[in-house]
């Protein structure tokens, strides 16, 4: 093996073993050695356990082993992920070099500079691998599919054109080349609304039209490769899709962007390596795990060599009629119309209404499990749990159809398929992909077509809008987990409901608390099912890619509950019963539910469409029943927990309780919002550190210095680290510099009362020098941070920080070891817009390199910590009114 390969071998599994191997520098490039198959095979022993190979290669292209092949080629590269795949490749091929060190890899950027259709690059291969009848060969044919747009009309044809390609390149393959393995798979590298000009108003569901797109070309190609031709008629020859589409996103981090290229050729090799129908468990994307071949399952992968597995059966209890019995004797509405909110019976109802995201948009929603996942971009908005209104309550079970054996004039309802724009979906106004950050925008789109609709009397009709939003907030927090805090998405939801509340008369608001989605997880933790792991970690990474038991997982279900509480806390204001004709009205059905399971313990998948993550119509019957009884029941003592297996009978009004349950009819008492907590005025940590002492012997390397090592401390810097307004408590204390609390140099105290970095160091060494106390200028120590600085003034702080430090005569200049912390950029990111010339990134680098050199060079015994400019956004969110914010934000 070259030293490259070990080298990226070792950047691979770093993650999974430790090793250590000494390879030389000046290995020539073509060598094949003794020495490095030496080095190959002691790297194989910690990597994998040795499998007995037969004496010659195999004979038989089902029965081939990863030491069979001589080369690797790769077909169907577009040229704008070239870089991209060539490394994938590259890792892939290294991969199988530790069984055949003499593996030959043509690399991407081999290909030409010219674009060629696939046909064109297939005939060059097989003239290139014409002469080579012995060699067993590997082939990569990828197809990539972001030339194509899933939103578009002409969706069916592009993937039927891509397929056809495909096929007349493997025809070519077959006939032209001997002992050939060839793995298809699909690719993808770009979010699809860089190329489509009708995914760029669909900002919402952008992952979901990709996904669907993904799916859709990965189940054509794999019907096609079930044909016996491809790995019947030879011996010699087989054609193989891989079990899930190769994707990398756009990165612009490097370290994530070679984490995600390890990870994509870790999943190349196992693809060749795995059941093509199974589904490995969801995996920690940090981690890189690399499988091997076993005693067992030595071969690589093709169609006639799998094992028989168990093929997943559609439930037998599915209901063939999703309809309900209406079993409620008095279907009256009131005697006359209601003047109160709190007086309302289901017969007063005259319009239904809702906003949301794919649940109530009922994506899927009509499509079966077997049926083809390019079905559940459909929004059969009919059958929706919340707003529905196809066919009647016999055949579908809906919220408004119950309520039409009511009110047979009830309106609003949605019919058919289709999306919020078109006729038929009415005040349906959900939007698939939708978060809490879009309902402002669906509640005022409802409320303007709700005045200018005809059909209902705006003023005097009494309504019942159900809102059902946060899932896909959940989905998503992991990547902006201050904009998805709890507050924000509560405060969104908060502004929508603002406006319903304030605009809209003659209304119940069904609020419906988020799901606690965490158990969806189970339905891809089962490889019988096959369900589309990928696909859906892809719509929904957050709470998908997580693995079971991590940290990341249980900040999932933390969020989930905070959520909740957050809704919860909301409506416990009291903010929404200010008057008698609106209200809003908790439904916590959702807060608990149960994955609903087979007599044998599996998840059952007829409860959701054919990418096990949206609902089927069968849930949607439930949740419709689910939601109904939520309404007649009093708030306070409502059904939190659901389990959907057990089924749900439908509750009736009653003689003592004929109304809509409210918050005032229920005689329950809002809690109001939580007491604001006291000040804190201590700022103290604990300490639980032992092991205190310092070094044996005054270390002599940076490497090797223990925290008790460390005599002197010193900072540079702007106001933060000047402590700025730090303990302020009114505008004319802002001024004052704190200096003796900064967190990177303050002294003030101890450990117990103030955290600062001196504090914890003085836990190691009480006589560490240089920290700063008090305010203003008089104890600064080496705290030569400047209030309002820029990088500009770094070099200027660090000529005096060395100044100040050689004259200190309780300092051994040359001696002494010190940290030094700089933060700084605050200040050239706050005013960047009206200086972008001399505030540029780039001379923010020179700067601090100026400054950097200049520690290097003069100052002995230093460890610099440089802190990353802050992420700002944040504090755009940060809101009081107070004539200090006002101000100080707007500058």
């Amino acid at each position: 093996m070259t030293t490259s390969a070990l080298l990226i071998l070792a950047a691979l599994v770093g993650s999974c073993v430790q090793f250590t191997v000494s390879v030389s520098t000046d290995v020539r490039k073509n060598e094949v050695s003794a020495e490095k198959s030496e080095k190959t095979d002691s790297y194989m022993s910690i990597l994998c356990s040795p499998i007995p190979a037969p004496s010659s290669p195999s004979s038989s292209v089902h029965t081939l082993r990863p030491v069979d092949i001589s080369g690797v080629y790769v077909l169907g590269v577009p040229h704008s992920h070239k870089d991209a795949a060539s490394r994938a490749v590259s890792r892939l091929a290294q991969l199988l070099s530790m069984f055949n060190p003499g593996v030959i890899t043509q690399h991407v950027d081999q290909i030409s500079l010219q674009p060629r259709s696939l046909l064109e690059e297939t005939e060059e291969l097989c003239l290139s691998l014409s002469h080579q009848v012995t060699d067993w060969k590997f082939v990569l044919l990828f197809v990539p599919a972001d030339s194509m747009c899933a939103c578009s009309p002409h969706v069916a044809a592009d993937v039927k054109s891509v397929v056809q390609e495909v096929e007349e390149a493997l025809r070519l393959l077959q006939k032209r080349l001997h002992r050939t393995l060839v793995h298809v798979v699909v690719w993808s590298a770009h979010h699809q609304q860089d190329k489509c000009e009708c995914m760029r108003g669909e900002s919402t569901n952008q992952r979901l039209h990709k996904a669907i797109l993904l799916k859709t070309l990965q189940d054509s190609l794999s019907h096609i490769l079930e044909n016996p031709q491809w790995h019947s008629k030879r011996e010699d020859f087989t054609a193989v899709l891989q079990s899930a589409p190769a994707i990398l996103d756009q990165i612009s981090d490097s370290e994530s962007k070679w984490s995600d290229l390890n990870q994509l050729a870790v999943q190349l090799w196992t693809n060749l390596l795995q059941s093509s129908a199974g589904q490995a468990e969801v995996r920690d994307s940090s981690v890189v795990s690399v499988p091997c071949p076993t005693q067992e399952r030595p071969f690589l992968r093709t169609q006639k060599n799998e094992r028989e597995r168990t093929v997943y059966r559609a439930s037998t209890l599915t209901d063939p009629v999703m309809g309900t019995d209406i079993p409620c004797v008095d279907h009256d509405p009131s005697p006359t119309t209601p003047t109160s909110v709190h007086e309302l019976r289901p017969g007063d109802i005259k319009v239904v209404a809702a906003v949301g995201d794919s649940i109530t948009a009922a994506n899927g929603v009509g499509a079966h499990q077997t049926d083809s996942l390019l079905l559940v971009i459909n929004e059969y908005r009919g059958l929706s749990w919340s707003i529905g209104g196809d066919e009647n309550i016999t055949t579908v079970t809906t919220l408004p159809n119950i309520l039409r054996e009511f009110n047979p004039s009830l309106t609003g309802f949605s019919q058919g398929i289709g999306n919020e724009d078109s006729t038929k979906a009415f005040f349906n106004q959900a939007v698939a992909g939708a978060k809490s950050g879009d309902m402002v925008q669906q509640v005022r789109v409802l409320v303007d077509k709700m005045k200018k609709d005809s059909r209902i009397d705006f003023h005097n009709d009494w309504k019942v809008i159900t809102m059902f939003i946060g899932g896909n907030d959940l989905c998503d927090f992991c990547t902006d987990s201050v904009f998805f805090s709890p507050r924000n998405v509560v405060n969104r939801i908060r502004q929508a409901l603002d406006i319903l509340h304030t605009e809209v008369p003659r209304a119940i608001v069904n609020l419906v608390e988020l799901l606690n989605i965490v158990p969806l997880r189970d339905l891809h933790r089962d490889n019988t099912l096959d369900c589309p792991t990928w696909f859906v970690s892809l719509v929904c990474p957050c709470v998908l890619k997580p693995k079971e038991g991590s940290a990341e997982l249980q900040r999932v279900k933390d969020r989930n509950k905070a959520y909740q509480k957050g809704i919860r806390e909301l409506i416990d204001s009291g903010w929404y019963d200010t008057h008698d004709n609106f209200t809003v009205v908790l439904q916590p059905f959702m807060r608990e539910v149960y994955l609903p399971t087979l007599e044998d313990g599996r998840p059952d998948r007829s409860y959701f469409s054919p990418d096990c993550f949206h609902l089927s119509q069968r849930a949607h019957s439930l949740m419709a029943r689910a939601l109904w009884n939520n309404m007649l029941e009093p708030v306070g003592n409502k059904t939190f927990t659901q389990n959907f297996s057990a089924g749900i009978d439908l509750k009736c009004p009653s003689e003592a309780s004929p109304f809509f349950s409210t918050a005032f009819n229920s005689n329950y008492t809002f809690p109001g919002p939580p007491p604001t907590p006291a000040p804190n005025t201590n700022w103290g940590s604990d300490f639980s550190c032992v092991d205190t002492a310092p070094s044996n012997s005054v270390p002599t390397s940076a490497h090797r210095l223990r925290p008790a090592d460390i005599k002197v401390v010193a900072a540079l810097g702007d106001s933060i680290t000047a402590g700025f307004g730090a303990k302020a408590k009114t505008l004319l204390q802002l001024r004052t510099e704190y200096r003796g609390v900064s967190w990177s140099i303050g002294g003030d105290k101890n450990l117990e009362t103030v955290t600062t970095l001196p504090n914890i160091l003085k836990k190691f060494n009480p006589e560490i020098k240089g920290v700063s106390k008090g305010q203003g200028k008089r104890q600064t120590g080496f705290n030569v941070a400047v209030s309002g600085a820029k990088i500009s003034g770094i070099p200027g702080q660090v000529r005096r920080l060395i100044d100040t430090m050689k004259i200190d005569s309780t300092v051994d200049f040359e001696n002494d070891w010190k940290l030094v912390t700089l933060f700084i950029g605050g200040n050239d990111l706050c005013q960047y817009c009206n200086d972008r010339a001399s505030l540029s990134p780039q001379n923010y680098s020179h700067y601090m390199m100026t400054s950097l050199d200049m520690l290097y060079k003069e100052v002995p015994r230093t460890i610099v910590n440089v802190l990353e400019i802050l992420e700002i956004e944040g504090l755009r969110r940060i809101k009081r009114d107070s004539l200090g914010c006002s101000v100080l934000q707007k500058r």
